[in-house]
């Protein structure tokens, strides 16, 4: 894998328009979190993606098999608390393939005591260090 700087603001001006509303889809998502362990129960036990690489400081996550969909590192964050909310990523959203799998889904955090909310439009959960992550069922699928 290799990895070159991203223009935030050119992408979307290049590829906003491709998708509804304007916001663009991204193949994957990496965050910055202040501990693996506590990033593994997060993401991996309670919202349930799977681990598909693990190296020093980075857990590599995805659904259905996909090298990654997700990724959390310590490189530059190890120790982190919750985020400032004045910068860097608010929240992402999750594309799931039905309503029945966010309704699976919204089941897990309430089992682990995390606080969520389930709406219509699907799950809102928010990570240890403040990162939002919605769920919803993806354009065209139900």
């Amino acid at each position: 894998m290799g990895s070159a700087p991203l223009d935030p603001n050119a992408f979307i001006a290049q590829h906003g328009s491709e998708q509804p509303a304007g916001a663009p889809t991204v193949g994957h998502v990496h965050l910055k979190v202040g501990d693996l362990a506590e990033a593994r129960r997060f993401y991996v036990d309670v919202l349930g993606f799977e681990v598909t690489s693990e190296t020093d400081g980075a857990l590599f996550m995805s659904a259905g098999g996909y090298h990654h969909h997700l990724a959390a590192n310590t490189w530059s964050s190890r120790g982190a608390g919750a985020r400032a909310t004045t910068a860097g990523l608010g929240s992402f959203s999750v594309l799931a393939p039905t309503d029945r799998e966010v309704d699976a889904l919204a089941e897990r955090p309430s089992a682990a005591g995390v606080p969520h909310e389930q709406t219509t439009g699907g799950l809102s959960v928010a990570d240890p260090w403040g990162n939002r992550v919605l769920v919803s069922v993806g354009p065209g699928a139900r």
